[in-house]
C-alpha cells in the first residue's frame, strides 16, 4: 500500500471552509479513482490552520495516475482556501492495523 500525505496550510480562519470542501467536492473525486483506499484528513490542535491529508492507495502506480490526471483539478478546488501550494510527499506503508498490512504488500 502506498500513501501521500499532503501539507497544506489554509488561509486564517478557513479551515472549516477547506474541510467541508475536501468532504463535499474533493473526496467524491478520490472515491473515483482506481486503488483508492482511503483518505485521513489531520488538522493540528496547537496550528489550526495546519492541515495534513493522508490518501492511501493500493499501489504507488494507482497514486502517480491520481497525481497526474486528477491532483491539478483538486488543487483548483482548494486553492481560495489556502495560502500557499500544498507540499506533497509520498511513503510505502510499512504497517496499519486498519487495514491489516503486511510490511510491502497491500491487504
Amino acid at each position: 500500500m502506498f500513501t501521500r500525505v499532503v501539507e497544506i496550510r489554509t488561509k486564517l480562519g478557513k479551515t472549516r471552509d477547506f474541510s467541508a470542501m475536501l468532504n463535499e467536492k474533493v473526496l467524491p473525486i478520490l472515491r473515483k479513482q482506481p486503488g483508492f483506499v482511503d483518505e485521513i484528513t489531520l488538522v493540528s490542535n496547537t496550528e489550526p490552520d495546519r492541515v495534513l491529508a493522508l490518501s492511501f492507495w493500493q499501489s504507488e502506480a494507482d497514486a502517480e495516475l491520481y497525481n497526474r490526471e486528477q491532483y491539478p483539478k483538486v488543487t483548483e478546488i482548494l486553492t481560495p482556501l489556502i495560502d500557499f501550494p500544498p507540499r506533497v510527499q509520498t511513503f510505502d506503508v510499512d504497517t496499519s492495523t486498519t487495514h491489516h498490512i503486511v510490511k510491502g504488500k497491500a491487504a
